[in-house]
């Protein structure tokens, strides 16, 4: 009579090396880009109007481009004061928006890459399909004017 050991889950486990999951490394670089943008956002004040960038095409131009205003208006939505942020740029909010989707989303997807491994390839084309569509009506006003 031969006992069988039954293997626990931890056995079952492979350990996680970030160099062999390059979606999982480029949801880390996103997320901390987001986490600086809203840093960003957060630190200069919409008051002082003190931000390190300037707007090259109002800059060569002497005229606003369709982002013009989008570091005041980040700003002043951290801040809470909605009204005065759509006065500074009209999609601000919208852009806003986004980039706090796309962070819940990166979060998101991480969790579900790991805990349903069986299901990564269509994970990841439901995050790619998603993240288009989502840029380009996101972003429409500001592609539309290129062309």
């Amino acid at each position: 009579m031969t006992l069988y050991k039954r293997k626990s889950k931890q056995e079952f486990k492979h350990p996680v090396n970030l160099r062999n999951e390059p979606y999982i490394i480029i949801n880390i670089v996103l997320a901390g880009v987001i986490f600086l943008i809203f840093f960003y956002a957060g630190f200069f004040s919409p008051d002082t109007g003190n931000y390190p960038l300037v707007c090259i095409h109002e800059k060569l131009t002497g005229e606003q481009c369709v982002s013009c205003g989008l570091s005041h208006s980040f700003s002043l939505i951290i801040r809470g004061r909605i009204s005065e942020a759509a006065e500074r740029n009209i999609y601000g909010l919208r852009v806003f928006l986004f980039f706090v989707l796309q962070l819940m989303m990166r979060l998101a997807f991480s969790v579900f890459y790991f805990r349903y491994p069986d299901t990564r390839k269509h994970l990841i084309l439901l995050d790619i399909s998603g993240s288009t569509i989502i840029f380009l009506i996101v972003f429409l006003p500001f592609i539309s004017r290129i062309f």
